[in-house]
């Protein structure tokens, strides 16, 4: 491994390279007290030489890295600059602003103007919103990260206008020496800004950076959120005979239960999961403060049995075979499963409070919880495997609450209110028909693009069992047949997106799929209609199956999908 490491102040590191932030990273997250603490750094009375950590990064070309490790750092750093470019620009200091500019844009050796620092996670917000010199060329609203980002950026923005305010209210001074003043102001601003000082480590390769960053990242690190809780729980709980001691031997178990799954569960997460389906709604990083306040020594031993007890179910919805589900409880199984399959997590904490209900209390019956995880289900597959839609806080709040409630309630009616509620709320956030219409042929699978093809399957599985049939079918068995064959791909209107489209898709038997090959679309129809497969009316009409078809047919799947299969 070469590593190369200097002292750089950030005016040298930022005309000597092109820095990005690759899409794996984390999003933006610094919140106002990072802010503040960023900017009383700057400001302090000897900022000269002033030490702010390393910055991690790899060769991504001449002149260009990728950052591994200070991203957070290096992108309030370019904020505060746009900031900075901005406030001088409106007191008429062109040049001044100009040449901040030069450190957050210049020409490449194309001679195109190239942003120094580029982030993948939030294009085009950052670059459009922020570092653009000038009105906003594209509308973007702003999500999640779009909203750190702008939230810091009106933070700086406000205390250096803090910072002026005293010129602006001498009223001894004239507007000429006012300006001169704020001036100097955000020129000292500037250059301690720039003055920062950190050790750029760079590496060859970008495997190698890994290996920094997880070094960087793992020596001296702060306490887990799982360390504090066990530790807090040792001090309360306590023990005769360290040879069985009741915390050391039920941790374990519980560490066993969660990290021994197959689906990569963290426990920190668990936890905060727990909570969320018993107290109150609270980020993670707060949690740990509520819980000594709320756990003391009467509440340690209860808590501990719950946390274990709920470890179990907590991995049967992650790793649902675990779960070990009768024959009878098969919807329930498949509605978990498929919540794997789309990915999400906000419902986690009210799915938790349902299976503690059902499995432990025993306040629900088999009736009532599938009903509940069949509407979670509709409601994800819709908002999140389809429309692709990125839940607020108030989603997964919303969910986080009605799990608090199910574990408030005292017997079976005052559960099922909790889901005639969960369901309607469900109901009153589910997207429009016209943006599942729009959505739903983006939704393909090809050999080439796999990676929705467990999704594609499901969509396929879910609209035949609601098409009436007195066939038993063994979905296990079937395969994905496209009847616009698939070597047709580059022919024509035959691209990617129509061949891969769910309207040239169907659902065969392998020794079926095995006789269509690569047959056109009349020989196909003539050996599925004398093979007995119930072929659709659209299919059954049809002369030709080119993209109109194939489209049309998308579009009746998103209706009945909307309609039936998934409607709440």
């Amino acid at each position: 491994m070469k590593i190369e490491s200097t002292d750089q102040d950030i005016r040298t590191m930022l005309s000597s390279g092109y820095y990005r932030i690759p899409r794996f990273q984390r999003p933006y997250s610094w919140d106002r007290e990072n802010i503040q603490e960023f900017w009383d750094d700057i400001v302090r009375d000897n900022p000269t030489d002033y030490f702010i950590g390393s910055m991690v990064v790899y060769k991504d070309g001449q002149q260009r890295y990728g950052v591994v490790d200070g991203q957070q750092r290096l992108t309030t750093i370019t904020i505060l600059l746009c900031v900075l470019r901005n406030v001088l620009a409106d007191l008429g200091q062109k040049d001044l602003a100009e040449g901040i500019h030069g450190l957050i844009e210049r020409r490449n050796i194309d001679n195109k103007p190239e942003f120094i620092v580029s982030t993948e996670t939030s294009y085009p917000f950052f670059q459009d919103r922020i570092q653009k010199w000038g009105k906003p060329a594209v509308k973007v609203e702003p999500l999640h990260e779009e909203g750190n980002l702008e939230a810091a950026f009106e933070q700086l923005k406000s205390l250096i206008s803090d910072a002026l305010t005293s010129l602006a209210s001498d009223t001894t001074l004239s507007e000429k020496k006012r300006k001169e003043l704020a001036q100097h102001k955000l020129i000292a601003v500037r250059d301690a800004l720039l003055n920062l000082k950190l050790i750029f480590i760079k590496l060859e390769e970008e495997d190698d950076a890994y290996i920094i960053f997880e070094t960087l990242n793992t020596r001296g690190k702060d306490l887990s959120l799982t360390d504090l809780v066990k530790n807090h729980l040792t001090k309360h709980i306590k023990s005769k005979n360290p040879a069985s001691d009741q915390v050391k031997i039920k941790w374990q178990q519980l560490l066993e239960t969660i990290e021994g799954s197959s689906a990569d569960l963290d426990t920190d997460t668990f936890i905060h999961h727990f909570w969320l389906s018993r107290y109150d709604y609270l980020p993670a990083k707060t949690l740990f403060k509520e819980l000594k306040k709320r756990v003391g020594v009467n509440d340690a031993p209860g808590f501990l049995d719950a946390v274990l007890e709920d470890a179990a179910l907590y991995r049967s919805i992650h790793e649902v075979a675990y779960g070990k589900w009768a024959k009878e409880e098969g919807r329930i199984e498949q509605g978990l499963s498929a919540l794997m399959l789309f990915r999400v997590q906000q419902q986690t904490p009210c799915v938790l409070s349902l299976l503690r209900e059902y499995r432990t209390t025993k306040k629900l019956k088999k009736k009532h919880i599938e009903d509940a995880i069949v509407a979670i289900e509709k409601f994800h597959f819709l908002f999140t495997a389809v429309t692709s839609q990125r839940s607020s806080g108030g989603i997964s709040g919303m969910y986080a609450a009605l799990g608090r409630r199910l574990y408030e309630a005292k017997d079976t009616q005052a559960s099922v209110e909790v889901i005639k509620d969960l369901k309607q709320k469900l109901r009153d956030r589910v997207p429009s028909l016209d943006e599942v219409r729009a959505l739903f042929p983006e939704v393909i699978y090809t050999d080439n693009v796999t990676r929705q093809r467990k999704l594609v399957k499901y969509i396929l599985v879910g609209l035949d069992q609601t098409t009436p049939s007195p066939i038993v079918v063994d979905y296990d068995q079937m395969t994905i047949e496209h009847l616009a064959p698939q070597s047709l791909i580059g022919q024509g209107e035959y691209n990617e997106a129509i061949v891969g489209q769910l309207g040239n898709l169907l659902l065969v038997s392998d020794d079926l799929n095995a006789k269509l090959k690569d047959k056109p679309f009349k020989e196909k129809k003539q050996i599925l209609l004398k093979s007995g497969f119930k072929l659709p009316e659209e299919m059954k009409a049809a002369t030709t199956w080119g993209a109109t078809e194939i489209r049309q047919r998308t579009q009746i799947f998103a209706d009945r999908g909307y309609n039936d299969t998934w409607k709440l």
